[in-house]
């Protein structure tokens, strides 16, 4: 590692020893059950390995004593992770009497955060940071500048294979950890550089001036990415909303702290329906949300409506409800606290009530006094909600007289639903399929026991481009919101749904790949439940025909047709093999498409899933919304990916 400047110059000077360290528990369980400390064996498990490894350096920023962390993916999907902070401690630990180095890497729950003095604000997801990263490597080597000594130890799925030493002289403090993650442990070690660039630039946006740089080594050029925001959140909200249009000029901020907890709130409009919310305590990302959120929008709302009747653009009588005042929001929220109360294992929610009043508090004094000196700005956001308000009114309007039209409060479903006879969600699925000959092929060759089957015509409406009262009057999608029984936006309900399997069945081809674009950005506004929960899937059609004589198979990929059709040849090379593409779903007989697509025991699902929030909303916003420049780009840098694209 270079010498880099160290030290935040206003941290108070704190030394870093092994009396900070606490000792909880052993390591044994960590290979018998890794899934319970990195959440999976998959990919996600995999990054998670290096998310542990920098928050510990996270951790040293947060401090005020480490300004630049270096993260690396070298050949052979080794990582590699510097450092610029104190080092982790060297001497002896008083519990074990072994040295700190060792402690943490060896023991679980060992570390800084655990109640010593060490460290006043901590994120890291589970809290099990280094030893369970060692424990899941191949082998682990860990480099400590400290004291002007380099110290240096070396481990191999957790147990020491050379014990702490001095291999050299240094002018500058920090650690260096490189690991190899254990391939019995992992169902996949290839690290992907883009999954750790979006993690590392998230901490970076949450940091402010702490310098993160990420390169991946692999190839024949090396690819490098420095971060560093001086503006903290206020940069994450302009990246969120950089594809978006704003309704007004600059992002809004607002800070302040109570005892030992922070909170820090950055806002801005734009013209689309949808809100982001983005929320984190201790840097640790809160999908779910909870006391930091709620005390948001409690204090967002009581804002804008007293704001709006004393610059009297609400009446006396009149208010704008939360939803309303969070239509084309983006916000994010970073609130720092010694003892972080997360809800569930996975830390989804925070839990701690006492960041309710002390976010409440920061917006509603802030947020006031920013609207009181822009006036225009404030006015462009009241009518946005004001609108927003008179949309959601013809929404119930709309809502209401669908209702009596299609029989939504009395049950009756679609006219074009073959429904299933099992009544039982849970066993349930049904297949939402593009055109009537499609639909008829499936209707025919479907299990009709727990199948059902929803045929659509046409192109739907593409809701990134409509309100909820535009939503409810469209033929389209009326009959998908009546079929599964559970209302969309804020009154979708997923106890009620009537299928918990959700198969979007389309071609394999452009207008098959646009309607099921379509469909996923209706559940992604209007029933994000649905993919949050993994109700929604898509079915894999086959692309090929390969025939022989008497036999035939199929081939979902160019790949598998060659190997097949090699296959059927045999011994005999010049053997009449015919090769057919299938040009669409409804030119298979049933029986085709109940073996290839519907039956249970043979078909191949994709699962749709919503692994991170902002960079669907992202792509959802390239690819169906107003603007054309951001979706060039968006096609440009993709189409070297696209394969079997029929034009």
């Amino acid at each position: 590692m270079d010498p880099m400047e160290n030290k935040n110059p206003t941290a108070v000077e704190h030394e870093y020893s092994a009396s900070e360290i606490q000792v909880l528990e052993g390591l044994e369980a960590v290979r018998k059950r890794p899934g319970m400390y990195i959440g999976s064996t998959s990919a996600s498990g995999l990054h998670h390995l290096v998310y542990e490894i920098v928050d510990n350096s996270i951790d040293e920023a947060l401090a005020g004593f480490c300004t630049e962390i270096q993260v690396s993916i070298e050949p052979g999907n080794i990582i590699r992770v510097n450092d610029n902070g104190r080092g982790i401690p060297v001497d002896i630990q008083p519990q074990t009497g072994r040295p700190a180095l060792e402690v943490v890497y060896t023991v679980l729950h060992a570390g800084g955060k655990f109640g010593g003095g060490g460290y006043k604000v901590s994120g890291g997801l589970h809290g099990v940071g280094a030893s369970v990263v060692n424990a899941l490597s191949q082998w682990l080597e860990v480099r400590v500048h400290k004291n002007g000594n380099i110290y240096e130890m070396k481990f191999s799925r957790g147990d020491i294979t050379q014990e702490m030493k001095i291999i050299g002289a240094t002018d500058h403090t920090g650690t260096e950890v490189v690991f190899k993650p254990d391939p019995e442990m992992f169902e996949d070690t290839e690290y992907d550089y883009e999954t750790l660039h979006t993690r590392m630039r998230e901490e970076a946006f949450l940091n402010a001036g702490l310098t993160i740089t990420i390169a991946d080594r692999r190839g024949e050029e090396t690819i490098s990415d420095t971060m560093c925001y001086a503006g903290g959140i206020r940069e994450f909200v302009s990246y969120i909303n950089r594809n978006k249009t704003p309704i007004h000029d600059g992002v809004i901020y607002m800070a302040g702290s109570k005892e030992d907890a922070m909170a820090e709130v950055s806002l801005q409009y734009n013209d689309s329906y949808s809100e982001i919310i983005v929320s984190f305590a201790n840097n640790v990302h809160t999908p779910e949300g909870g006391m930091h959120e709620e005390g948001f929008k409690r204090a967002l709302t009581n804002a804008l409506n007293a704001y709006g009747r004393r610059m009297k653009i609400l009446k006396d009588d009149e208010k704008v409800t939360g939803e309303d005042c969070r239509e084309g929001l983006t916000c994010v929220i970073s609130v720092k606290l010694t003892e972080a109360q997360f809800e569930g294992q996975t830390k989804a929610k925070l839990g701690n009530s006492e960041i309710r009043t002390l976010v409440n508090a920061i917006v509603s004094e802030k947020l006031e006094e920013f609207l009181e000196e822009n006036p225009a700005v404030g006015r462009a956001i009241l009518e946005k909600a004001l609108t927003a308000s008179r949309a959601r009114e013809a929404a119930r309007k709309a809502r209401e007289s669908v209702r009596r039209k299609t029989g939504l409060e009395s049950g009756q479903m679609p006219d074009k639903l073959k429904d299933c006879n099992e009544r039982d969600p849970a066993l349930t699925e049904i297949y939402i399929v593009e055109g009537d000959s499609a639909g008829g092929s499936a209707t025919q060759g479907r299990d009709s026991r727990f199948q059902a089957i929803l045929p659509l015509w046409g192109k739907m409406l593409n809701v990134e481009k409509a309100r909820a009262d535009k939503v409810y009057s469209n033929e389209k999608l009326i009959p998908v919101i009546t079929a599964l029984g559970a209302g969309i936006g804020e009154e979708f309900n997923p106890d009620k749904l009537r299928y918990h399997k959700i198969i979007i069945m389309a071609d394999a081809d452009v207008d098959g790949a646009h309607i099921r674009t379509l469909l996923l950005t209706f559940f992604f506004r209007f029933m994000r439940p649905l993919i949050e929960q993994g109700y929604v899937y898509s079915a894999v059609p086959p692309l090929y025909k390969i025939t022989r004589g008497k036999q035939q198979r199929v081939a979902f990929d160019d790949v598998e047709r060659e190997k097949i059709a090699a296959e059927m040849r045999g011994d005999n090379p010049n053997a009449k093999v015919e090769i057919s593409r299938f040009k669409g779903l409804g030119e298979m007989d049933p029986h085709e498409l109940w073996e290839t697509t519907m039956n249970p025991e043979t078909r191949t699902l994709r699962r749709i899933t919503l692994e991170d929030a902002v960079k669907a909303d992202e792509i959802f916003t390239i690819l169906m919304g107003e603007k054309v420049e951001p979706r060039k780009e968006f096609i440009e840098h993709n189409a070297k990916y696209v394969v079997n694209l029929d034009i």
